[in-house]
């Protein structure tokens, strides 16, 4: 108690800190080992000498820990500021602001999207992800980047790279033109897109790169190829890819990556807390953006449906509180619990 080290994180959780090697945890647990007697219990390592302050894990890996913020949502919010900023003058100076495109609930008519965290739209779910990686060109803090990611050394096709081509930001017309491709020929889903978000934002924190006009694209490329890989059940293979840009070979596709796992350190984990709170974060995005989900008319059908399911999730949380009360009655399930009347003698 009083320690300012928490005690729910490890070493490898912070790629940014140094890890001890292997060889120099042997020699401490050896060194341990030494200093306790024959009739003792080896020596304890305080918590404080193996463990680091949770702050900087959080800060470090938003992709990894899911109270930790998402990278592109703080970018954005510069572009958002001024937008606000922008429809109060605007408001002030009794300027129309056009007609409304977003559709409100009424008591007759009542508007759902088709989207949710474990089903998201395809289309609306791509729009949002490029328009992250849109923040993340334009609000960049440097240009620092690595020779397998710069397209001019390794182009995706036979047109020459323009020489401007560092230094002029991509639209998002753009950016979201080259994913939807990559999506419709490989019939990748929308899940998928999420996790090649995750997995761009890791790389950037833990390769402590810069995704810039130079490099996007083939950054963008190794997150789908791994995302793929790791999330659908029928991955698409690397010569797949080969056939949707002509113009790359498969070798150029195995070397980027492996180096994209090596700069990920090979951690292809994406917890469900975080998978949802970057699909959250990006309904955000959207709303901030005014990119509006596709809304529809909730209809009788689809008014069953959604009943069914939640009488579905309702049954097996009873079922599952019930198990849990037949386990055991401690602290974390007293609610619920029947409390008999007392008999006084």
């Amino acid at each position: 108690m009083g320690n300012t080290v928490s005690c729910c994180v490890s070493p490898e959780s912070s790629p940014k800190l140094p890890s001890r090697q292997p060889a120099e945890r042997l020699e401490e647990i050896q060194t341990s080992t030494e200093v306790s007697d024959d009739n003792t219990v080896p020596y304890l390592q305080h918590i404080s000498d193996r463990e680091v302050p949770d702050e900087l894990a959080l800060e470090s890996n938003p992709s990894d820990h899911a109270r930790a913020s998402t990278i592109f949502l703080s970018k954005s919010q510069t572009d958002v500021r001024d937008k606000r900023k922008s429809n109060h003058i605007n408001h002030i100076s009794h300027v129309s602001p056009g007609p409304l495109s977003k559709k409100y609930s009424s008591c007759s008519t009542i508007f759902i999207d088709d989207s949710t965290v474990s089903q998201p739209n395809l289309k609306s779910t791509i729009k949002c992800v490029t328009l992250a990686i849109y923040y993340h060109i334009k609000n960049r803090d440097s240009d620092k980047s690595l020779d397998i990611f710069d397209e001019k050394l390794h182009p995706l096709s036979r047109e020459p790279v323009p020489d401007d081509y560092s230094h002029v930001d991509p639209e998002h017309k753009l950016i979201y033109r080259f994913v939807r491709t990559l999506f419709s020929a490989a019939q990748l889903t929308a899940e998928c897109a999420i996790v090649t978000l995750v997995y761009l934002e890791r790389l950037l924190t833990y390769a402590e790169l810069d995704i810039c006009p130079a490099n996007w694209k083939r950054i963008v490329l190794g997150a789908i190829l791994l995302a793929s890989k790791v999330w659908d059940d029928q991955a698409v293979w690397n010569v797949d890819y080969c056939q949707i840009l002509k113009d790359i070979t498969v070798e150029d596709m195995n070397e980027m990556e492996r180096q994209f796992l090596e700069l990920l350190q090979f951690n292809i984990n994406v917890p469900a807390s975080v998978y949802a709170k970057y699909y959250f974060d990006l309904r955000q995005l959207a709303d901030d953006n005014n990119l509006s989900f596709p809304l529809e008319p909730l209809n009788n059908q689809r008014a069953q449906k959604l009943e069914a399911i939640s009488r579905l999730c309702e049954d097996k949380y009873k079922d599952l509180s019930r198990s849990a009360m037949r386990r055991s009655c401690s602290a974390d399930n007293l609610i619920g619990i029947r409390r008999s009347n007392a008999v006084l003698s």
